[in-house]
């Protein structure tokens, strides 16, 4: 049986047995299926298969080693490997040094490092990063404020759909914070963001219908509707937001 049409039948360490016998480089989704067994089962077969790919110098399973190393908090084993794959061009590696950079210290010491990852992966269409170099330079936290490039930042991430990014980005209008005012784009962003399940723009949705505005009518039925609807979204999405 070919092995591309049988793998989703296949434990992934078996997978990983036969790329090997027939000495085919791994495809990423091949890759992530192991390190999902190494992650998931705890399956040594896989780990070491994760290894052995990372040996060979393939990106993807540095980083998913890299990964499955962070779960562990063994970070300093997780360095080395996200930084062997993002000098390679892989995003998410780069976005996870930026991480561990960023959380190295309370004080925001190593935040000028952990921007210079972050904007590798932004630079790459990385959502997360995106939304993490704007938020290092909306707040200057270790590195000097660019209101300017933050709402840069902001409006890539929201493009990507980051609900986060897009409430940020509607304030930005709002207020004309680093971009030319605009309160009908800023309630497109708003409204976005609320779409998308983000409890804070929910809640802020649910003031502007509660007073009313040049732009939306006064409905307080809606408004009370919407506030109970950022308060299931806060309960049920407190992880994902």
């Amino acid at each position: 049986m070919d092995i591309r049409t049988s793998r989703a039948l296949l434990p992934a360490a078996l997978l990983s047995l036969l790329l090997a016998g027939c000495g085919r480089t791994p495809l990423p989704v091949e890759i992530e299926a192991v390190s999902m067994d190494a992650a998931q089962r705890g399956d040594e077969a896989a780990e070491r298969r994760l290894q052995a790919w990372a040996n060979d110098d393939l990106p993807v399973a540095q980083r998913e080693l890299a990964l499955l190393y962070r779960m562990r908090h063994q970070d300093d084993r997780a360095r080395g490997l996200f930084l062997r794959a993002a000098r390679r061009g892989d995003a998410e590696s780069a976005y996870q040094l930026g991480e561990l950079e960023r959380d190295r210290t309370p004080d925001g010491g190593t935040n000028a490092r952990a921007a210079q990852w972050y904007r590798q992966a932004a630079q790459q269409g990385h959502a997360r990063a995106a939304l993490g170099l704007a938020l290092l330079l909306k707040n200057g936290t270790g590195i000097p404020v660019d209101k300017a490039a933050a709402a840069h930042w902001l409006a890539v991430a929201a493009q990507a759909g980051d609900a986060h990014a897009l409430f940020l980005l509607s304030n930005a209008y709002a207020d004309g914070d680093g971009v030319p005012a605009d309160p009908r784009r800023a309630r497109d962003l708003l409204e976005r963001a609320a779409d998308h399940e983000y409890p804070a723009a929910i809640q802020q949705l649910a003031l502007v219908k509660q007073m009313g505005d040049d732009l939306t009518p006064r409905d307080a039925a809606e408004a009370d509707q919407l506030l109970k609807e950022a308060a299931e979204h806060r309960r049920s999405n407190a992880r994902r937001f």
